[in-house]
C-alpha cells in the first residue's frame, strides 16, 4: 500500500512557467483541484512530499497552505532526499509513489514502487515511469495519481464518502 507521495513542482504542481512582476517578484499558478486531492490523501491518513530543484517561497507558502510537512527545495539530487524521507518516516520503496515531469526527477522516479509523469513530461521520463496520466503539469496531473492510487489501493468509496 502507497502511504507516501512525493511531488516535483515545476511541471508537475505547475505547468512549468515561471511568470514575474514589473518589479521581478516571481509567481506560480497552482491547480485547485490537485491542492484538494494532496489534502484529502493527508486526511486519509497518508503523507505527502515536496522535493524540487529550485527554491521559492511560494512553494514554502502552498506547502504550508497544503499542510505538506516534508518540502525540500534546493535539491540537486531527488534520489538522495527521498532516500532520506523514507528513512524518517519508516517506510520502504514499495510505500512510496511519485511525480515528476524532467530527467531531474529520475532519480527519485527509479526509487518508488509506483511511478507517475504528466502528460506533457519529456519523453525520458514517460519512457520510464509506470503511469503517464492524462493531465499535463499544473492541470491536474498531481489529482489524477492521487485517484488512481486511491482506487488502486480500494480507498476511493472512503474518499467520496468524506464528501458526500
Amino acid at each position: 500500500m502507497i502511504e507516501l507521495i512525493v511531488l516535483d513542482v515545476d511541471g508537475t504542481m505547475t505547468d512549468g512557467g515561471i511568470g514575474y512582476t514589473a518589479n521581478g517578484v516571481e509567481y506560480k499558478t497552482f491547480n485547485v483541484k490537485d491542492g484538494f486531492a494532496i489534502v484529502a490523501w493527508r486526511k486519509m491518513g497518508h503523507h505527502v512530499a515536496i522535493i524540487t530543484g529550485r527554491d521559492s517561497p511560494i512553494v514554502t507558502h502552498r506547502a504550508k497552505e497544503l499542510g505538506i510537512v516534508h518540502c525540500y527545495q534546493d535539491v540537486s539530487d531527488k534520489g538522495v532526499v527521498l532516500e532520506k524521507i523514507m528513512a524518517d518516516l519508516g517506510l520502504s520503496r514499495s510505500a512510496v509513489a511519485a511525480i515528476g515531469d524532467d530527467i531531474n526527477d529520475l532519480p527519485m522516479l527509479t526509487r518508488v514502487a509506483k511511478s507517475f509523469a504528466p502528460s506533457d513530461a519529456v519523453a525520458e521520463v514517460q519512457n520510464r515511469v509506470d503511469v503517464v496520466v492524462h493531465a499535463k503539469g499544473g492541470e491536474g496531473a498531481v489529482r489524477e495519481m492521487i485517484e488512481f492510487l486511491l482506487r488502486d489501493q480500494g480507498e476511493y468509496d472512503a474518499f467520496l464518502e468524506r464528501y458526500v
